[in-house]
């Protein structure tokens, strides 16, 4: 066996885990646990840590090459939407366009792309959220805009509900299934056949959302809009 090199992260767990994410490994053991059987752990793990650690090496330099420019496409809504230089405008959108003033950085765009799915987030996702609340009877607390990056939806106790602006991303069917699910958890706290049942009642083709959604993770993960 080769060394692998990992991250080693104790805490008062009962049992260890293994994780492979940005290019590197990491292990979480219970404190007590020692570090023969945290080696061996991770010996008994070999064929999958390598079957994972080069395609996450892989996103993890797609993300850091990861740029946006004048000519590239961005999605709103799933639709394609071209990066144009355009002095005297801020980020207005077009027909298929969306412009930026001259001379900017590819940061710098990416940023301004980054204010903009907000504020669609903000302008689209809580009337919608509204709406289907109505129809499905029931009242949510706040909705909030989030930064979250492996959640597209989130639903507290208190029922008020967050959505990552990254949702904007996806097509509004996506977008649907996305705000019933958090909607849905209003009635059910969990992901029970009663829970998903008051899903399928209003988006019946919710498992080829989630598919489609998953599809949209595994492009974002090869992308860095941090």
């Amino acid at each position: 066996m080769q060394d692998i090199s990992y991250t080693l992260i104790r805490s008062k767990r009962r049992t260890v885990a293994l994780h492979v994410s940005n290019g590197s490994v990491e292990v979480r053991a219970p404190l007590r646990m020692s570090q023969k059987d945290i080696d061996d752990f991770v010996f008994s793990r070999e064929k999958w840590i390598n079957k994972h650690l080069e395609p996450s090496k892989q996103r993890a330099r797609n993300r850091e090459n990861f740029s946006l420019n004048y000519g590239d496409t961005v999605f709103f809504l799933n639709e394609p939407f071209v990066i144009i230089e355009k002095d005297g405008m801020f980020c207005p959108i077009g027909d298929g366009e969306i412009y930026m003033p001259s001379g900017m950085t590819p940061e710098q765009i990416k940023h301004a792309c980054i204010e903009q799915y907000r504020l669609i987030a903000l302008g689209h996702l809580i009337p919608r959220t509204q709406e289907l609340a109505e129809q499905m009877s029931v009242i949510p607390g706040d909705i909030r805009i989030s930064n979250a990056k492996s959640r597209w939806g989130s639903c507290s106790a208190n029922k008020s509900i967050s959505y990552s602006w990254r949702l904007i991303m996806a097509g509004e069917d996506i977008v649907d299934y996305v705000v019933v699910h958090e909607l849905a958890h209003l009635t059910h706290m969990n992901h029970s056949k009663n829970f998903w049942a008051i899903v399928e009642r209003y988006i019946p083709d919710y498992r080829k959302c989630r598919k489609r959604l998953r599809e949209l993770q595994l492009r974002l993960a090869n992308e860095n809009w941090d």
